[in-house]
């Protein structure tokens, strides 16, 4: 797979230990990969980092050597390098298993063996979630969050709740024309060691109100040489906008209340903010729970959409499902579940004047408070 030119060296390096960490971790993928995607037909390769320019992967018959660009590893996230791998992988499906030599390299069995695994079969750039969506919805959505911005706590609840009537809308309509969206995936957040509870219950909020399908997926974290895991999303263009943008607004709106919470009180131990955070979650949840009954008694109900949950079983054919200690029953819980049940999300402001909020939707204007 051919990438973007790199006229700028990495702005990380990694040592030949965190390299070889790496490439070991990107060859344990390789094999669940080969059993849950190819039943096991491929012969494991030599595994290499190549230097390069304008391509992420190459499959190398010839040499059995399968290549991922280092800038996978430091410019990247890994959720890309794994589809990279993914891509190369049916490059060698097509050439060991197959043995289909007199086809362009991308040709039309490439292109099948992509679409029966959800594997990216562009031969270039870099396989990540589309960033463009039905602009029109997004920017009557971004103009209800901005009113929503209103110091009339009736007046931005409103705004809110008319924004999730319009995607709802938006989305039951979408399933019934004959041409259905291209869904995609995106990853949210930083990778992370351990997951808390305050974002499982986001990533359950995303899946419940955003028509998305949520998973936590396994990720290697290059710079640190340890395993992490990271939300992914599956979903058509504009749900994964939005939904990205409830993840960053929810999470930074959250941050700040547990920091007005504590301030309060410095005896408060900074070990709480879990606690509060998660019931934060908890009450917006709640808040959201009551918002849908509202739709269903106004006749929009949502089922679900099974194109989607198609194309999420595609990607992720074999899911775990476990169970998590709550932190419910502290005094931490207790008031940032009051917080999450008056928590209205609303425009955001940029990065640039905030520090690290959550960027604008297309269509909102970008002056900030």
């Amino acid at each position: 797979m051919r990438g973007p030119d790199e006229r700028r060296r990495a702005p990380h390096a990694l040592t030949a230990e965190l390299e070889r960490l790496a490439l070991r971790a990107a060859r344990r993928v390789y094999e669940d990969l080969n059993q849950s995607l190819f039943r096991s037909a491929l012969r494991t390769p030599a595994f290499e980092l190549s230097d390069a320019s304008g391509r992420l992967g190459r499959w190398v018959g010839g040499a059995r050597t399968l290549e991922l660009a280092r800038t996978l590893l430091v410019e990247h996230g890994w959720g890309v390098l794994v589809e990279v791998l993914k891509h190369e992988m049916a490059h060698q499906y097509a050439d060991e298993v197959l043995g289909v030599h007199d086809e362009a390299a991308h040709g039309s069995t490439f292109r099948r063996i992509c679409a029966e695994r959800g594997i990216d079969a562009r031969a270039a750039g870099v396989p990540r979630g589309q960033h463009s969506a039905e602009e029109h919805v997004l920017e009557r959505v971004a103009k209800l969050l901005a009113l929503a911005e209103s110091p009339n706590e009736h007046e931005a609840q409103a705004a809110m709740s008319a924004a999730q009537r319009l995607m709802l809308k938006h989305n039951l309509d979408t399933l019934t024309r004959s041409t259905r969206p291209l869904y995609d995936f995106r990853h949210l957040g930083a990778p992370s060691g351990r997951i808390g509870e305050s974002q499982r219950l986001l990533a359950h909020i995303l899946a419940e109100h955003f028509f998305v399908e949520v998973i936590w997926v396994p990720v290697w974290r290059p710079l640190e040489g340890r395993r992490g895991s990271v939300l992914e999303v599956c979903g058509s263009p504009e749900n994964l906008e939005l939904a990205e943008y409830v993840h960053a607004f929810v999470n930074h709106t959250g941050e700040r209340l547990f920091r007005e919470y504590r301030a309060g009180d410095r005896s408060r131990s900074a070990r709480e903010r879990e606690r509060f955070l998660a019931g934060l979650m908890a009450g917006f949840r709640e808040k959201l729970d009551a918002e849908r009954k509202k739709s269903r008694a106004a006749g929009l109900v949502w089922r679900g959409d099974g194109e989607l949950h198609d194309f999420f079983r595609g990607r992720h054919p074999h899911i775990r499902m476990t169970r998590h200690a709550s932190h419910s029953g502290t005094e931490a819980y207790a008031r940032g579940r009051e917080a999450g049940k008056r928590l209205v999300v609303h425009r955001g402001v940029s990065a640039s004047a905030s520090g690290g909020a959550p960027r604008l939707l297309p269509g909102a204007s970008s002056r900030s408070r």
